[in-house]
């Protein structure tokens, strides 16, 4: 079978990271599956799928301890995503939290760390805590996940606020509602977009009889159309979780799926794009 390299997209600071990463939300959490979860993300690094993105909550920190074990003898093939919950916004839990999340991963620096989602904790001192936390090598880049424009805006009118790296947001065929006013606006120069749960968590696209015919038509599997929909964008990576080598390597397939016209006429009768602002949506 070949190897398609992974293709890359570029954080504002110049950091070249590829558009197919892995996520673990929900893995680390049943020890009975802990060694293929450990295995998918291993395979992933070997595929070049280097971004593994993962969060202090997550299972408790028990998602952090799978990526340790994961990459503890390969701490150099793996960009580390992880996560502060926003009641750990504040400085001193921030610096805190980061150094639990450090011993989680058994590594000395985190690759990008986020905040979640917004804190009530004032903007300022987050981004303190992060500069500060980069300043002693602790964090390479940082940004936040869950964020608005508006909450862009205000982000980045804060001390520092502009060197946010990412907005991870919850991007797919059935939750499009970033196209109308956040994608295009970190298209044009806003920190990166990072989609998460690409499949949609509720199964919707999974399910959709137009994704298994356009899926159909290809030779591939619709989570392969799912992830390639959202590849199509310029300046979008996405973390798609896989609890086995062979879930991982069928994600990883998704980069030889090539989508035309009548596919994407197709999935937009199917899933229409936003025809005016909507809420940004989470899980």
């Amino acid at each position: 079978m070949r190897t398609f390299t992974v293709p890359t997209v570029e954080l504002p600071a110049g950091q070249q990271i590829p558009a197919l990463g892995q996520g673990t939300w929900g893995l680390g959490e049943d020890p009975a599956y802990h060694d293929d979860e450990i295995a998918a993300l291993r395979t992933g690094l070997d595929l070049e799928m280097t971004i593994i993105d993962t969060a202090e909550m997550y299972g408790d920190g028990t998602a952090e301890q799978l990526v340790g074990d994961a990459v503890f003898d390969r701490r150099d093939d793996a960009f580390i995503v992880t996560k502060v919950l926003p009641s750990h916004a504040g400085r001193p839990d921030t610096l805190r939290a980061c150094e639990a999340s450090l011993h989680r991963l058994r590594t000395d620096y985190i690759d990008l760390y986020l905040l979640h989602w917004p804190s009530p904790v004032p903007l300022d001192e987050t981004v303190d805590a992060f500069t500060t936390l980069q300043e002693q090598g602790k964090i390479r880049f940082w940004g936040v996940s869950n964020f608005d424009g508006v909450d862009l805006m205000e982000l980045t009118a804060v001390p520092d606020g502009g060197s946010v790296q990412t907005d991870q947001v919850l991007y797919n065929l059935a939750h499009r509602g970033i196209e109308w006013d956040l994608l295009p606006a970190c298209q044009r120069g806003g920190p990166l977009i990072m989609a998460y749960s690409p499949f949609d968590h509720r199964g919707t696209v999974l399910r959709h009889p137009t994704v298994a015919a356009v899926a159909d038509r290809h030779g591939v599997t619709p989570a392969q159309v799912a992830i390639a929909w959202v590849l199509r964008q310029d300046g979008v990576s996405t973390i798609p979780k896989a609890s086995t080598p062979e879930h991982t390597r069928e994600n990883h397939g998704a980069l030889a799926v090539r989508l035309d016209l009548e596919d994407y006429a197709a999935l937009d009768r199917a899933f229409p794009p936003p025809d005016g602002p909507r809420p940004l949506e989470m899980i």
